[in-house]
């Protein structure tokens, strides 16, 4: 995806339009057929989202000319353009942002008017979430994540906060002999995290635990043996409660192996990177006023880290705008 000066001036009609297409194919259940690079047939999307084939054959048409579909390798079939992936990670900070965010958008006035019960009452989508940081995610931390679990040489990793586990599965896809433990407090994200671990066939080396992360404090047994720990988004909705987010800590060092590594990726406040300011100041704002979640500073994570214990700790800003990778090693 390149952009020219002459179209520079339309970049931002493609990137809300793209945004649209993509979210209703969230919406209807075909994106992960998209996102598999595949080919398919409009009878197929027909069958997995319970759709008339004519509705089907509508959207696909739409996708087609916006230059997100390519003719495949035979009459009637489809398959995502070569540039597929890049357009979904840039749309995915869109989809986060007005999407996935916009029961607080819209109800702006009830959260800063000080209504104690906005918070209760427009919540937001998980699912919507889900597949937004998973858009961002599979170009931003991912990939930090799997080249630091790769590289520790890990062959027993536990995801905490795992969703649907597509990281933990990927990573298990790459070494047959590596086992994981997916934890999650959705019960959604974890019957998704089943299925997709039958689906790519490592399901026998899976466990899917239904538990919050802070659970662990009384029973921290789904972490034993772990060689690493990750994390990505979800320690500073445990922040919410800091004596209990310094009880996880603690009991992850405890349980790790010896010079095992807990990796975390989360954000910082109001990070003042150019590159990142921006989106980091919505996300910074959004979780302080809107959410109630004071983010801390790349200096106080890496203080609480410290203090649970970890040897050595490293903070690397080379993933999501506003974003951070911790590295703390037992």
């Amino acid at each position: 995806m390149t952009l020219t000066l002459d179209s520079a001036r339309e970049v931002g009609a493609d990137y809300a339009a793209v945004a649209a297409l993509l979210q209703i194919a969230a919406e209807i259940g075909v994106d992960q057929v998209l996102d598999s690079g595949r080919t398919f047939t409009v009878a197929e999307l027909a069958e997995v989202t319970g759709l008339s084939e004519h509705r089907i054959g509508e959207f696909v048409r739409a996708l087609s000319s916006a230059g997100l579909l390519a003719a495949g390798d035979g009459d009637g079939l489809y398959r995502a353009c070569d540039d597929y992936a890049d357009w979904r990670h840039q749309v995915g900070y869109l989809s986060w942002s007005l999407t996935a965010n916009s029961p607080l958008l819209q109800n702006a006035r009830a959260f800063l008017s000080e209504d104690e019960s906005a918070a209760e009452t427009y919540q937001r989508d998980g699912r919507r979430v889900a597949v937004s940081s998973r858009w961002i995610g599979d170009r931003t931390f991912y990939p930090a994540v799997v080249e630091r679990v790769v590289a520790a040489g890990a062959k027993h990793v536990v995801d905490l906060g795992a969703g649907a586990a597509g990281l933990l599965i990927g990573l298990l896809a790459q070494d047959e002999g590596r086992t994981g433990v997916a934890l999650d407090l959705s019960s959604g994200a974890c019957a998704a995290a089943r299925e997709d671990a039958v689906r790519a066939g490592v399901d026998g080396r899976l466990r899917v635990v239904e538990r919050s992360v802070e659970s662990l404090i009384e029973d921290p047994s789904p972490l034993e043996g772990a060689d690493v720990i990750q994390a990505c988004f979800v320690m500073h909705d445990v922040l919410q409660d800091e004596a209990a987010f310094d009880d996880v800590l603690r009991t992850c060092h405890k349980a790790l192996a010896p010079g095992g590594i807990l990796a975390v990726v989360d954000a910082v406040s109001y990070g003042q990177e150019d590159r990142e300011r921006k989106f980091s100041a919505l996300f910074t704002y959004l979780h302080s006023n809107f959410m109630g979640i004071n983010l801390p500073t790349e200096d106080q994570w890496v203080e609480k880290f410290r203090s649970a214990g970890f040897s050595d700790v490293e903070a690397s800003s080379q993933v999501m705008p506003g974003g951070r990778l911790f590295l703390a090693t037992k």
